[in-house]
């Protein structure tokens, strides 16, 4: 097995980690990535990084980057670098930001990092809901695969769940999400979720690591643009 120092992404807020021989994935996750994107078998590993927390934002900041879509771009700089410094002979194909991934939250329950949350975002002990999927690739690296975190979802211990009634739009109700209603209150001008979620940021868990207010507002501008826009 090969050791590498993961500390430059950790510094870059690239925290989490999950790495996966793609010999111990599910059969058909397997067989879909290797017919989609890696035919010739090139490939012998899945990683997933994501970020827990505001360090990724903060990084970001401090190296400048203003294009349309800083996070996605500081994170694969991030990765890039990391390679180049740690794994200089080997090779990756990226296959999210961009393309078509397998499922980021399938990947996520396979690593132990998400449950599901009343108000659609995933969530953990850890962090609660303030942590994202920020790179995955396909790498001819031999790194150590990582153990799923085994962890209850702590929804199912939250008696009050506060996010359900600090929704505006009702979307929360005991037997489940409205979708409609989220998306309909989200549209109108006046909403007070339009560039944020009150639900969200209600839950009590991992409210340490909240995102300060100007990545929420980033984050959520581009999910209200995409409503907007595709309807």
């Amino acid at each position: 097995m090969q050791v590498v120092d993961f500390a430059a992404l950790d510094r870059a807020g690239l925290n989490l980690r999950a790495i996966f021989d793609l010999a111990q994935l599910p059969a058909a996750l397997a067989a879909d990535l290797r017919q989609r994107f890696d035919p010739a078998g090139r490939y012998r590993q899945l990683i997933l990084f994501g970020h827990g927390g505001t360090t990724l934002w903060n990084a970001m900041r401090d190296e400048g980057i203003t294009s349309a879509n800083p996070i996605d771009d500081f994170s694969m700089l991030a990765v890039d670098r990391w390679f180049a410094a740690e794994l200089p002979d080997h090779h990756y194909r990226i296959l999210y930001p961009g393309g078509n991934p397998p499922g980021l939250q399938m990947l996520g329950q396979l690593a132990g990092w998400h449950h599901a949350s009343p108000f659609m975002v995933g969530i953990n002990e850890t962090w609660g809901s303030w942590y994202a999927y920020r790179v995955l690739l396909l790498a001819d690296t031999d790194l150590a695969p990582t153990s799923a975190q085994v962890t209850p979802s702590p929804c199912a211990r939250c008696a009050g769940q506060p996010c359900r009634p600090a929704c505006p739009a009702g979307a929360l109700p005991a037997e489940g999400f409205v979708l409609q209603k989220c998306l309909a209150y989200r549209r109108l001008p006046a909403s007070a979720c339009r560039t944020t979620c009150l639900a969200r940021l209600a839950c009590p868990v991992g409210s340490e690591h909240r995102y300060c207010a100007e990545q929420i507002h980033h984050s959520y501008s581009i999910s209200l643009r995409d409503i907007e826009r595709y309807g």
